[in-house]
């Protein structure tokens, strides 16, 4: 804090003496060195108090981070699954094959060869009696 060398602390010891006696100075010691701590623990506080308040400044901003990367993930998640459900409903669509007319004739199907019978066309079973 203050850069004292030891000739000036021995100058400013013997100017005390002659000035205070012999009698005073020690009381006037320990006045000073009592003012001196308090000054510290005084200054050491406030830096205390400035170090916590910018600990919590700093955690704030990287709750404000960690909230906005946090909302950006969410966004990117609903938009993925909105465009996985319009693929998921292009792919269901272009799979679905169409339903027949049950009462019209079965469509024609290029896999299957021209004479045989297509399961709608099956006759139901005779009865028996």
């Amino acid at each position: 804090m203050f850069d004292f060398s030891f000739s000036e602390i021995g100058l400013i010891a013997v100017v005390a003496l002659v000035v205070l006696g012999p009698e005073r100075l020690p009381k006037v010691a320990r006045t000073a060195g009592a003012l001196v701590r308090r000054a510290r623990a005084s200054w050491q506080s406030v830096r205390d108090e400035i170090e916590r308040e910018l600990e919590a400044e700093e955690f704030k901003r990287s709750l404000a981070e960690a909230r906005q990367t946090a909302t950006d993930l969410q966004r990117d998640m609903h938009a993925a699954s909105a465009e996985i459900k319009n693929s998921a409903g292009e792919i269901a669509a272009d799979t679905t094959p169409p339903v027949p007319d049950p009462a019209g004739p079965p469509p024609a199907d290029s896999a299957s060869p021209p004479n045989t019978i297509h399961p709608n066309q099956i006759p139901p079973p005779a009865d028996p009696r």
